[in-house]
């Protein structure tokens, strides 16, 4: 537009200048009426479209937030509810295996040869010790009682093993009908009186025993505090029955829930978290410290499932009988996005929940921005309609008298573009809130102001939307997915160093560095017996939450195998049939495993697809073992795997890792590689295995520098020294 003087030539001022040349006072004056109130209706217009376009901005942003909480609500308490029911899974295992050596045991007594036991000493506190307890009254001496304690004392090796070889296991046992029990465990100076004598128990009168012997069946108790360390944990226990059916014995073992309880109290985060309901109702673990989500108090009364919130009971009902969708459930608490899924192997249910009002906080957020553009708009709107109105009015009081012949043609030229502007405005849907130029629109004046003020409302407000949505479900895949796995993994690979600190024949040392969060590598070592040590190394195909839960699946198989005995061979072969068992996903693990005979240093290894070992021996430097491996587990059902020997002398060291070794690259795509590999471990060739593990890794990140860590590096030492 061209301005000259005060005249601006092609505006609003300049066409009722025209107007005023050619029209009469009369039809001018109507003329003014009309425009005045056009401009009021199109006014009514705008702030009702710009109340649809809220309320339709509000419906997206709430329905894109639904979606996203309904999609990782549901996946993220599955998982939480699948890595839990496998911790009680377990639990049932090695109480299955303490009840297969009791039934044999009295099955047939008297092939087995009496075992010493004895009472608790005081000087065994803090060290893995199996004792010999009693009910008040019960004479040790008398011969029954003598006969079933030796008979009894024979699973002692059991017992430790089950309780050295899982962190989370608070104490094994058996208790018979006699009223003795034999408990293997670390705190024999809670089982002692201040005279030193040793306490009597009420074996028989504890949950466990009657929960099992009532129920004939493998038994598990409430929630409790455990009677000699106070820790927070239950029971899993199962009886014993001689060939007549009587009753002799009930084998249990406690489990704390430490990393249960400590994992649930951390997954507050913006409004959401997780807690725990047992089977009869209760909140066993939570976040929360006042309220109806508040863990219940050993023994309380407090049953979800008959709460007088009407919509939570039902909700605790369904999910503790199976996986239900997310459901918006009303509380005296407020209201909760809520998704549950059962642990079915101890009946209990973990519960995810989102507050209602955090969950729309972004929703409410938009708007308010989206109220602060339109307010804006508005204000450039109503400033150009007042000042149209000014120069309207000036113009037909100047110009009145000659207001006749063009008034009618250029009124219909002024408005027109209005009306199909508010008719246009009028036609925004709820879906999709665009608003589009138009030819009818590019008037030059004030009114293509307008226009260009609606178009450029109508894009901020799509990309808006769009980013809203974009940024949610990024925010909630990341804390789906992570939250959680990472904590859990690190728990179920060893940890503490030195892990048999009372044995001298041997020392060793492992770590795990994962690519991302949680991995598929893992490592895992433990006694069989006390003259036979397994030590396994093994790598998941692929990374992140699939590869780690493909991993816990096979550590446990191989752990639980090796347990029942057998060359590496045939456990390999075992787990490989397990994990091809319905592995639709066609995942596969490669796996060197090991069973070293301490007393001789002999050593039977197998390798299922797995890198190279490489020896040490005394005086010596490290070196690869090249030989020819077997396929990778879960390849292939019904494989056999090849099996090879070798002899450790005192001095000599074994070198266990995964490929993320010598495939570690640096920044110019150059590989680790098998000579850096020994060169590493040769620079202190005859240090301790975990000095020798710093000296790798310090060589692979000196290598790698700047560059990501592409794969999990994972690798494990021992030195063998032989009896002594």
């Amino acid at each position: 537009m061209k301005k000259i003087k005060n005249l601006v030539i092609g505006g609003i001022q300049n066409k009722i200048f025209n107007l005023v040349l050619f029209t009469i006072l009369a039809i001018m004056v109507i003329y003014g009426i009309v425009i005045v109130h056009q401009s009021n209706r199109l006014s009514v217009i705008v702030s009702e479209t710009n109340e649809k376009q809220a309320a339709s901005l509000g419906s997206i942003s709430e329905s894109t937030m639904t979606s996203v909480i309904e999609s990782s609500l549901s996946r993220s308490t599955r998982l939480e509810a699948c890595i839990a029911d496998d911790l009680f899974e377990h639990l049932i295992d090695e109480v299955n295996l303490m009840w297969d050596y009791a039934d044999k045991l009295y099955a047939d007594p008297g092939i087995y040869p009496d075992a010493e036991v004895s009472p608790p000493q005081a000087y065994m506190d803090g060290r893995l010790y199996t004792q010999l307890m009693t009910e008040e009254g019960v004479d040790l001496n008398a011969a029954a009682v003598a006969a079933d304690a030796a008979l009894i004392g024979n699973m002692s090796g059991l017992l430790e093993s089950l309780y050295s070889s899982e962190d989370q296991i608070n104490a094994c046992f058996i208790g018979t009908e006699n009223g003795i029990m034999l408990i293997s465990d670390e705190v024999a100076g809670t089982k002692i009186n201040d005279d030193g004598s040793p306490i009597t128990f009420p074996i028989r009168e504890r949950p466990w025993y009657a929960g099992a012997a009532g129920s004939g069946e493998t038994f598990m108790t409430e929630l409790y505090a455990d009677g000699f360390t106070g820790s927070l944990g239950l029971t899993c226990s199962r009886p014993v029955y001689d060939p007549s059916g009587r009753l002799k014995a009930v084998v249990g073992a406690d489990l704390f829930l430490g990393s249960m309880q400590e994992a649930v109290e951390g997954s507050r985060e913006g409004g959401s978290f997780i807690c725990v309901i047992n089977d009869t109702g209760h909140v066993v673990f939570s976040p929360e410290t006042e309220g109806i989500f508040k863990p219940s108090d050993i023994g309380s009364s407090d049953d979800l499932r008959n709460s007088p919130d009407a919509e939570l009971a039902a909700f605790v009902r369904d999910a503790m009988a199976g996986e239900t969708d997310v459901r918006l459930v009303s509380t005296s608490q407020g209201e909760f996005y809520m998704a549950g899924a059962p642990m079915e192997s101890v009946g209990w249910a973990v519960i995810s929940l989102v507050a209602r009002e955090a969950a729309e906080q972004p929703t409410v957020t938009m708007q308010e921005r989206y109220a602060e553009i339109n307010e804006a708009a508005m204000e450039r709107y109503e400033h150009s309609v007042k000042s149209g109105r000014t120069m309207i009015l000036a113009s037909m009081m100047i110009m009145t008298v000659l207001a006749i012949a063009s008034a009618l043609i250029l009124a219909g030229r002024i408005v027109s573009p209005i009306n199909r502007m508010a008719e246009a405005a009028r036609q925004i849907s709820g879906d999709d809130p665009v608003f589009k130029m138009e030819d009818a629109y590019r008037t030059g004046d004030e009114i293509e102001i307008l226009a260009d003020s609606f178009v450029e409302l109508s894009a901020r407000t799509r990309r808006y939307v769009q980013d809203i949505t974009q940024i949610t479900a990024e925010k909630e895949r990341i804390s789906t997915e992570l939250n959680v796995a990472s904590q859990i993994q690190a728990d179920m690979l060893p940890s503490i160093y030195p892990a048999y600190p009372d044995r001298d024949e041997f020392d060793l040392y492992a770590a795990m560095d994962p690519a991302r969060e949680v991995g598929g590598d893992f490592f895992d070592f433990f006694l069989i017996d006390d003259d036979h040590l397994v030590l396994v190394m093994a790598d998941v195909a692929g990374k992140g939450v699939p590869a780690a839960l493909f991993m816990v699946i096979a550590k446990t198989l191989i752990k639980n195998r090796a347990q029942m005995g057998g060359s590496p061979s045939e456990i390999l072969g075992y787990v490989n049939d397990q994990l091809c068992d319905g592995n639709e996903s066609n995942m596969f693990v490669t796996v060197w495993m090991a069973i070293v005979e301490l007393s001789t240093g002999e050593v039977r290894a197998s390798n299922a697809g797995h890198e190279h070992p490489a020896i040490r021996h005394e005086g010596g430097g490290f070196e690869f073992v090249i030989y020819r491996h077997s396929p990778a587990l879960a390849v292939m059902e019904g494989m056999k795997f090849e099996e090879h020997s070798f002899t450790l002398v005192p001095g000599d060291s074994l070198f266990v890792y995964t490929d993320g070794l010598c495939e570690a690259t640096n920044a110019r795509e150059e590989l680790f590689g098998g000579d850096r590999a020994i060169e590493a471990l040769n620079r202190e060739p005859g240090a301790e295995p975990r000095r020798i593990l710093d000296n790798v890794s310090a060589a692979v990140n000196e290598f790698v520098g700047v560059a990501e860590q592409f794969d999990d590096l994972t690798m494990l030492c021992m030195t063998y020294y032989g009896k002594k």
